[in-house]
């Protein structure tokens, strides 16, 4: 248990730390978003919601990730820690999937004249959502069974197959949604966007790591009040 008192009280400290360095950042990115870049010559002021929607998708999508890689390695490495990470990890990926899909939903309004379309893109975004509550509520029904382990990490390795298909829908199949416009071989979007989208992409990642950070603090407590060596 000396281990765990240690982390929690690691955690604690980075707590506050982050959260100050996110209001900095978070404030840095509303003033570059919302003040200093300019609106789109097509979509007006509108394309504003790109530096919320973007972001969220992409913290979503990168979250999910890192719950299948570990899980992947808890059956492996059979590393207990490795599935309290990921399931610290998964309450905020959820959050950050539903802004992305209800934020999705008020930009396409003005550009698409919808709110919703199944576009290729916009459904495997609401099938990751399924997967993220699917990956939420195994922990709350299997939670007391041996088997918890076996089921959390299916479900997360069947939703990795979905990822791909978020990347590259939009190249694969002729959808409302446009393509990719950030690739390793450069971006389209002109530096003066460019900039407070990456600003809040950080944002939301140093959140969404204070959400993990209190989350995982809850998730050691509970496992030292049980004097439990086990998840």
């Amino acid at each position: 248990m000396n281990f765990i008192l240690k982390i929690n009280k690691i955690s604690l400290k980075a707590q506050r730390y982050i959260f100050f360095l996110f209001i900095i950042v978070f404030s840095i990115g509303i003033v570059e978003a919302l003040i200093l870049s300019p609106s789109d010559y097509k979509q007006s002021d509108s394309v504003r919601i790109m530096y919320v929607h973007v972001p969220s998708a992409w913290t979503s999508v990168g979250i999910f990730s890192v719950i299948a890689i570990l899980s992947l390695g808890n059956l492996i490495f059979k590393n207990k820690y490795f599935l309290t990470i990921a399931k610290s990890l998964a309450p905020s990926g959820l959050i950050f999937n539903i802004i992305a899909l209800v934020t999705g939903s008020i930009w396409g309004k003005p550009t698409w004249g919808t709110w919703w379309a199944w576009d290729a893109r916009i459904t495997s975004m609401l099938v990751l959502c399924i997967f993220y509550i699917l990956y939420i509520l195994s922990w709350r029904v299997f939670e007391h069974k041996e088997n918890l382990s076996k089921v959390t990490s299916i479900i997360s390795l069947l939703g990795l197959i979905n990822l791909p298909i978020i990347k590259f829908s939009v190249e694969w199949w002729a959808t409302l949604h446009q393509s990719a416009s950030i690739k390793l071989t450069g971006s389209s979007i002109h530096s003066s966007m460019l900039l407070p989208l990456f600003i809040m992409t950080a944002a939301f990642v140093l959140f969404s790591i204070l959400i993990f950070l209190m989350k995982y603090n809850t998730e050691l407590i509970k496992i030292k009040n049980k004097g439990l060596d086990r998840i």
